[in-house]
């Protein structure tokens, strides 16, 4: 196991100076400084954004709306897919424009992207208008980053990775002070074969229970009425603490503090999610009866390939306990189409799970290869053409059974969350996660309230306020 790196009291007061002497140099020159933040990916990243936005507002930084005539650029990126890659790399080159006409804007690059040696390097070659690249554990050091680019012109690349980390106390500035994500681990032991994360954000490291339900109750006070436990594996967490703790052991504590909220967490590996994990959603009100826990694949075949520690008939086990002890679960999963060697047999097992599971809602992908990762190097002989004709069936599959699902909503009363206006309309979110529209007063936003629903779709609700 790799040993942990708890960030020390002064290393941190050492980055709280560099973020008062940003301020200060700003301040000398009689203005406010700008800066914008562009996230890629998950809520992960999400949130690590949010914590690069509390550093930038220590140092005296107020937030643009795009990057024109920002006199900071903070790309926060993802690694998962080639698509995301590459679109990061053409918004990137885009940004030589905006430097041209803002000469002293510093534009860098995190996330998980910058955790990979060959795009670090990239960047440093073609790339001259990028001032610093940092990966996902140096994340903690951007302040004093910042600080080196500012004072003396020169670009910040680093020589090597960060060791794994955890820094405890950085600011946070929230889109919501209704909603929050609370990370509760970093990083990922499971290296499936498709996938880079363990490779650019390092091994699981589990944050102290008592700074996870101090960072809790702080945000319950603050009248955040929606927290979600991220992590790679949430089912995970504690391993490395050697304190007897597990998830399952956090999420009860957590829902045992005083306030009207609801607790949310993702993602679940179907490896570790288990009956002491259903049993604590089922006996707390107030974790949300809400579960995401990817397949990927319904062929045991392809899983064994995936290196998902899994068959079908286990995954199924689960799903099938989880839903007799919670009958009301929505549930939602990630699924590949056309990981190598996927045949139309292993296929047909897929669309067969899903039919059989009838989830409430999928994120669907097809295998995208990423380099230094086994399948990557895995014959994949299936055509292009091949892998589109399996997504749109699946996708279509799926849309339909979410659409049914969406519709036996309507009629029925529920307690919604208020959470945010968009044209026009207030959107609320079930306690299953599911979108619902609906008019109101803007003050009831941050509130639960009973919405009776109205209408639906493949994607969403529409309901009225109850009386």
């Amino acid at each position: 196991m790799n040993q942990t790196v708890q960030i020390s009291p002064s290393d941190l007061d050492a980055q709280r100076t560099y973020c008062a002497q940003i301020a200060d140099h700003w301040s000398a020159r009689g203005r406010t400084p700008s800066a914008y933040v562009e996230t890629y990916g998950c809520q992960q990243n999400e949130a690590d954004s949010q914590r690069i936005r509390g550093m930038l507002l220590t140092c005296g930084y107020r937030m643009a709306e795009g990057p024109e005539g920002a006199d900071v650029v903070v790309m926060n990126t993802c690694a998962i897919r080639e698509h995301a890659e590459q679109r990061v790399f053409g918004n990137l080159g885009a940004l030589t424009h905006t430097k041209r006409r803002h000469p002293e804007q510093k534009i860098f690059l995190c996330g998980c992207m910058a955790g990979q040696r060959e795009v670090v390097e990239r960047l440093r070659r073609s790339y001259p208008h990028v001032d610093g690249v940092f990966d996902p554990q140096a994340l903690w050091r951007f302040p004093e980053i910042l600080y080196r680019s500012l004072t003396t012109g020169k670009r910040v690349f680093p020589t090597e990775l960060s060791p794994d980390s955890i820094a405890e106390g950085l600011p946070v500035l929230r889109d919501s002070r209704h909603k929050a994500w609370v990370s509760i681990m970093y990083g990922c032991n499971n290296f499936c074969t498709y996938c880079i994360v363990p490779y650019v954000r390092g091994r699981e490291r589990s944050r102290r229970p008592e700074a996870i339900l101090d960072e809790c109750r702080a945000l319950i006070a603050g009248g955040c009425r929606e927290i979600t436990l991220l992590g790679q594996n949430v089912n995970s967490y504690g391993k490395d603490l050697d304190m007897g703790w597990d998830f399952s052991d956090l999420l009860a504590a957590v829902a045992e503090l005083e306030g009207d909220f609801w607790i949310r967490f993702m993602t679940s590996h179907p490896r570790d999610a288990g009956k002491k994990l259903f049993d604590t959603m089922a006996a707390h009100p107030k974790i949300a009866k809400q579960l995401h826990l990817p397949f990927q694949s319904g062929s045991s075949r392809i899983l064994k390939a995936m290196n998902r520690h899994y068959d079908r008939a286990e995954y199924l086990k689960a799903v099938e306990y989880a839903k007799s002890v919670m009958p009301e679960l929505v549930l939602t999963s990630d699924v590949i189409v056309g990981f190598p060697g996927e045949t139309e047999a292993d296929f047909e097992e897929t669309i067969s799970l899903i039919s059989q599971v009838r989830y409430d809602a999928l994120f669907t992908f097809i295998f995208s290869p990423r380099p230094g990762t086994p399948a990557a190097e895995m014959p994949d002989p299936t055509p292009k053409e091949e892998k589109n004709r399996r997504f749109d069936r699946l996708c279509g599959l799926q849309n339909a059974i979410s659409e049914e699902i969406h519709r036996g909503y309507i009629g029925r009363t529920l307690t919604c969350l208020i959470d945010g206006r968009e044209g026009g309309l207030l959107t609320a979110r079930t306690e299953g996660g599911r979108l619902v529209r609906l008019e109101g007063p803007e003050d009831l936003i941050g509130t639960f309230a009973p919405v009776r629903i109205t209408g639906a779709t493949t994607w969403s609700l529409t309901g009225t306020l109850e009386a």
